[in-house]
């Protein structure tokens, strides 16, 4: 067997890791009802290795105020990898051990899942594989719906009509308005939109009491959603149980949880009837075949949130894969942006995930 492509060889090391930040402006801006989100500020990480080859993967930080932190973080736990093999999930443990004084959460986990991304990354360009399929996937379409923000009624129905045309079979939209309804009226013009063959989810980012989030979910029946995301405090486990056996319509979660200790305690709370988790919060891929695996165990359907180019692959090798998200963040400064064809994540017959910088862009976005 060649070298190059044999699975068991340990040998390549990682000789260095190079952080970077970048803010780039939104085509459109994400409104929630507790906060606007303007631009994408991304840590672009880039893992070099002893045979030449370079793993890439981005951190979306939310807010550029949280940028220069992460980018730091980032750059000081990925200099502790140099002269490790390349082997994430050796890696993973080295990064956990370090970090146990401290904690493994918060931008400290989203560090460590960056640089896990960006190992696997390497890993499969190593080896000459689409990601998907180093992971024991085949690379195959994979259903996305269109997530949008809370754009009110003129854009939020722009958009849809221009999902339902692109052959999506589903959208997502923010809601939360300060009446029940203002939400109400904007399901239902995003219904009359898309027609009845496409289904439509909602997110309430957090936002609601659990008695609010009660009644205006109550209200919702008969409208056509098929989840209610997030409905009041993500951490708030019980609260979401309780709103699930009141509410009487699938609850959706799992974007903020930070690794797989929080999945696991979010589903023995019986907090949700669907698993969303967020790659670069949940351990990278790494974190997230742990996820799958969890899911699998508690036959729960599981999704994706944001990060399309790797999410696509790790879709691939989710058991009980249900959406994949599409958001658009990085697209501006990838050399590739991620394909959708017919409502379709396609994802990059290339070695790696498909993530690779577009230095132009990149130069032109950077942040400091």
């Amino acid at each position: 067997m060649n070298k190059t492509n044999s699975i068991s060889d340990i040998d390549v090391t990682i000789t260095g890791v190079l952080a970077r930040s970048v803010d780039i402006p939104l085509e459109f801006p994400v409104q929630t009802s507790v906060g606007l989100v303007a631009t994408a500020p991304l840590v672009l990480i880039d893992i070099t290795t002893s045979n030449g080859v370079v793993g890439h993967a981005y951190l979306f930080t939310y807010t550029p105020m949280a940028l220069r932190a992460t980018r730091e973080l980032v750059q000081a736990l990925g200099n502790a990898l140099v002269g490790q093999p390349l082997a994430p999930v050796q890696l993973d443990a080295l990064l956990s051990q370090r970090l146990r004084l401290l904690g493994k959460t918060g931008l400290a986990l989203m560090a460590c899942s960056g640089l896990d991304m960006a190992a696997w990354d390497a890993l499969a360009r190593h080896h000459r594989l689409p990601l998907a399929t180093l992971l024991g996937g085949t690379p195959k379409p994979v259903p996305a719906y269109d997530s949008h923000s809370m754009e009110g009624l003129k854009v939020g129905v722009t958009r849809a009509a221009r999902a339902r045309d692109e052959g999506y079979r589903a959208i997502k939209t923010k809601i939360g308005y300060p009446t029940l309804a203002e939400d109400i009226e904007v399901v239902r013009a995003l219904r009359k939109t898309i027609g009845d063959d496409m289904e439509l989810m909602v997110d309430y980012n957090q936002s609601l009491s659990i008695p609010e989030a009660v009644r205006r979910i109550h209200a919702l029946q008969g409208e056509g959603v098929s989840w209610v995301e997030e409905p009041t405090l993500q951490d708030d486990w019980n609260g979401h149980a309780a709103i699930r056996r009141k509410a009487g319509l699938p609850i959706q979660m799992g974007e903020n949880w930070c690794g797989i200790e929080e999945m696991s305690k979010a589903l023995d709370a019986d907090a949700c009837d669907l698993a969303m988790p967020d790659a670069m919060k949940i351990g990278g891929v790494t974190g997230w075949l742990r996820a799958a695996a969890l899911a699998k165990a508690r036959n729960m359907p599981m999704s994706s949130h944001l990060m399309h180019e790797i999410t696509t692959h790790l879709m691939l090798v989710t058991p009980t894969a249900h959406w994949l998200e599409r958001m658009e963040q990085a697209g501006p400064i990838l050399r590739q942006p991620q394909r959708f064809v017919d409502g379709n994540a396609i994802p990059a017959d290339e070695p790696g995930s498909g993530v690779a910088w577009n230095e132009d862009a990149v130069s032109r976005y950077l942040a400091s």
